[in-house]
């Protein structure tokens, strides 16, 4: 399983013995899914004997869930997790029943021996009811310290006890922001609103190709907020050329092993920002242009745009630094909204999200987060 520097992969063992157990492992991988990270893969569900005490029998799975929290808080959230549950730990160590049991069995390639936290798990080569779970969630992942493969740990092990598969299986609560039902997304937003952010976390999560405007390689952008009169009409040009030829090689040559596509852009961007930075006279001429290009690109399933006040956008511009951008207008950021809001207004509703993000920081509060996912689906 890839992730990125950003991400980590938890491979999870869950297990219940007491109540309603697979309620009790559904209401584990919710609040997984909900505190700690997007659900990759969850394996099915076994049954297996209570081992190294006298208790009921255990229903086990394995979950690979992708999470932005580093390994101390990945495990605080987890046990945070068990305790919502009904999870009591034993002080004195010795094994009982219990209604969750949730154990971090590897973090990617880590190996972490702290008081706290030891990676990869350290009895998990001897737990079939562990080893035959993970073989669903990757069964050549390498073991960082032995080197073997999950297969090859498991054809290894001596542990005979019997477990056996059940028919139900577990649900994964990303199926209910069901992203994948839009072919195509395009998110917008003003100079700083968080759309590219955005965009990178959806396609991260929900296996779907990523289209990022290419800005940082347009060489009249910095010259653009020195000069706009001089340099207005080649930037906006040079981005309309730049925006018709990327959105035509990497939405007509689709990714089969992607789900979706999703943009931090769409290409109604370019006609709104000429209409603001153009002169009544080029803005004219470049909106035929636009016009004759505009009709060969595909056209977004969804529209989700992001609206952030001029004041959040302003720190948000600050916060990432750009020298070129430090001369940005609150007014030029307001005609950009107001050029927006008009596009938006003469377009079918029945596509569009606006979606207020003022009060919102989705990419540091998890729930925000979900909470603009359920705004776009439903």
């Amino acid at each position: 399983m890839n992730n990125d520097q950003s991400t980590h992969n938890l491979y999870l063992s869950l297990g219940s013995n007491m109540g309603d157990r697979f309620t009790n492992l559904q209401n584990a991988v919710d609040s997984l899914f909900k505190d700690v990270g997007a659900i990759f893969k969850i394996s099915p569900v076994y049954e297996t004997p209570a081992i190294g005490f006298d208790g009921a029998p255990f229903l086990n799975c394995a979950v690979l869930v992708n999470t932005e929290l580093s390994p101390t808080k990945a495990l605080k959230a987890i046990l945070q997790i068990e305790k919502k549950l009904g999870r009591v730990r034993n002080r004195s160590g010795e094994y009982n029943s219990r209604p969750i049991d949730i154990d971090i069995i590897f973090i990617d390639e880590m190996i972490i021996n702290s008081e706290t936290l030891i990676v990869p798990h350290p009895r998990m080569e001897d737990r079939k009811f562990v080893l035959e779970p993970l073989t669903h969630l990757d069964l050549q992942f390498t073991h960082p310290i032995s080197h073997k493969s999950i297969a090859a740990l498991l054809k290894e092990i001596r542990d005979d006890s019997e477990i056996v598969k059940q028919a139900k299986w577990l649900n994964n609560p990303m199926r209910d922001y069901n992203i994948s039902q839009f072919n195509y997304m395009a998110i917008e937003g003003n100079i700083g609103a968080g759309k590219t952010s955005l965009a990178t976390k959806i396609a991260h999560d929900f296996n779907a190709k990523l289209i990022l405007e290419r800005f940082k390689d347009n060489p009249f952008l910095p010259k653009f907020y020195e000069d706009a009169v001089r340099y207005a009409f080649p930037l906006e040009m040079s981005f309309l050329a730049d925006r018709y030829q990327q959105l035509v090689d990497d939405i007509t040559q689709f990714d089969l092993f992607k789900e979706s596509v999703v943009s931090d852009y769409d290409v109604n961007k370019s006609l709104i920002f000429a209409s603001i930075t153009l002169p009544e006279e080029e803005y004219a001429l470049y909106r035929k242009l636009f016009q004759v290009m505009h009709k060969d690109l595909p056209k977004p399933d969804i529209y989700v745009y992001l609206y952030q006040n001029t004041e959040r956008l302003l720190q948000n511009i600050k916060k990432r630094g750009r020298k070129y951008e430090k001369s940005i207008a609150p007014d030029y950021l307001q005609k950009l909204n107001a050029g927006y809001l008009e596009f938006i207004k003469s377009q079918d509703s029945g596509n569009i999200k606006i979606i207020d993000i003022s009060e919102m920081d989705f990419v540091k509060n998890r729930a925000d987060y979900l909470e603009i996912l359920k705004r776009i689906v439903n």
